[in-house]
């Protein structure tokens, strides 16, 4: 997937315009923060499952090392062989060869967001397989040629006319505007790819060490067809992922559907363990587990680290006032809102997406319902530092943020400056426009300040 992320702003201004898109993203509350809240209230004591949950993340990367090579041994003793991956072309060459070595000509593919960040289908496709998306939302985006726009729900920025629209293109059939008629029809469409695929493809929500597992969480019978039908199974997923038991796994398995979804439980758990045995109904005759780094490891031990316990629910863009405005395609990468945010610096480069750590309220929305209690504003800040320290943003920004630090340290100077801007905004008041702050008055009025400051009105009201 191409990096967007130098676009944000001008991205982020056609979103704000978007009369179809803001309609679609008015529905984020509904459809994910009230029903993330009633889930949670289903639970016990949440404040004591996150902390559970945050121990075994970070009790995982402190010893990242070892849990890694525990699960390929095991992985390998239930027949499945792992390779490693430095980079996402070292992912996307292995997963080639895999797919030659077997004589593999189709490929279905179970949604992941790390076969996105290695743009794998556009690889596979270019070494002439064919390749086809199987989760719903994503087969609509594999038609409509576009990148998803929420990690959780990829079609979520698109409405019922659009996709009618697409599949009466693509599939040639008569237009059907009911949306079960809809899903029936790509359902049509997809099932016999199932049954004549080589090769499927699926990432993985977590990665069990004692066992050698790939646990999957999906709410579409496509992730099951995926992985056990076609007689070769590669699953590819961050080496983070890795997590020690299946206890450990049941814990974040509480959180990580009520944090997506607002489902107790999603409709698939899959815990996929190894190849086809004697007496197996179904399975993969092959099965490949492909471990990718791709600047993750360059994390542990700094003060990112944190970052990697991201077990992609997708709740803090969910409830991001930012990204509930202009959705996920102006962050310009596969990770939107406030993971975003984070990662693509981290994993991109900082300076191809100088404007990300910036999109932010820093109201804490986000870390507020992180289910692993990233702490999401502080990681935004110090990208922030690194950003200035770099030269990375402009001239008259470092100038004005040095300005207002030399100010601000001076209680006199400070409180002069501040009651002379607050008397000029009581003068200016009721403008569409201000100098200097046009990409903020564009968009709102400037209320009627009160032309003091707030150390005026509390001696007025607290004299004493």
């Amino acid at each position: 997937m191409q990096i967007t992320s130098a676009e944000f702003k001008r991205k982020a201004s056609a979103a704000l315009r978007d009369t179809q898109l803001q309609h679609a993203l008015g529905r984020m509350q509904s459809h994910f923060v009230d029903k993330r809240a009633a889930a949670m209230r289903e639970l016990p004591d949440v404040e004591a499952l996150r902390d559970a949950a945050t121990a075994i993340r970070a009790r995982a990367l402190r010893d990242l090392d070892q849990y890694l090579s525990q699960f390929e041994r095991a992985a390998t003793a239930a027949g499945a062989e792992v390779h490693w991956a430095e980079t996402a072309e070292d992912a996307n060459r292995i997963i080639t060869e895999i797919a030659r070595a077997q004589s593999v000509r189709k490929i279905v593919k179970s949604k992941s967001m790390v076969t996105e960040e290695c743009a794998l289908n556009e690889h596979l496709e270019r070494e002439g397989f064919e390749v086809v998306e199987t989760d719903l939302g994503e087969y609509i985006l594999q038609l409509a040629h576009e990148p998803p726009s929420h990690i959780v729900a990829p079609v979520m920025h698109k409405n019922k006319a659009e996709i009618a629209t697409l599949f009466e293109e693509k599939h040639r059939r008569p237009r059907l505007d009911d949306i079960a008629a809809l899903v029936g029809e790509a359902r049509e469409i997809l099932r016999p790819h199932f049954l004549t695929a080589d090769m499927g493809i699926s990432g993985a929500n977590f990665l069990i060490a004692e066992t050698g597992s790939v646990m999957l969480f999906t709410n579409e019978g496509n992730g099951r067809l995926a992985t056990t039908l076609p007689r070769v199974h590669v699953a590819i997923a961050g080496i983070e992922k890795v997590v020690p038991t299946l206890d450990d796994a049941a814990v974040l398995a509480r959180l990580l559907p009520r944090s997506a979804t607002g489902q107790s439980i999603t409709n698939y758990v899959s815990v996929l363990t190894g190849t086809r045995r004697d007496g197996d109904l179904d399975g993969p005759q092959h099965m490949h587990i492909v471990l990718l780094d791709n600047g993750r490891s360059r994390l542990l031990g700094t003060s990112m680290e944190p970052m990697l316990r991201c077990i992609r629910c997708g709740a803090c863009m969910n409830h991001c006032p930012v990204y509930q405005n202009i959705g996920g395609h102006a962050y310009g990468w596969v990770y939107p809102g406030p993971m975003g945010a984070v990662l693509t610096p981290l994993y991109a480069g900082i300076e191809k997406s100088v404007d990300l750590p910036n999109a932010s309220t820093f109201c804490g929305a986000c870390v507020a319902v992180c289910p692993v209690k990233i702490p999401l504003t502080d990681l935004m800040r110090e990208l922030r530092s690194r950003q200035l320290a770099q030269g990375l943003r402009s001239s008259a920004e470092r100038w004005g943020l040095r300005a207002w630090s030399w100010a601000a340290q001076r209680p006199n100077v400070y409180a002069w400056i501040a009651r002379a801007a607050a008397r000029l905004l009581r003068r200016l008041s009721g403008r569409r426009w201000l100098p200097g702050l046009s990409n903020w008055t564009g968009g709102r009025d400037v209320p009627t300040p009160e032309g003091r400051t707030f150390r005026e009105l509390y001696r007025d009201r607290h004299p004493k």
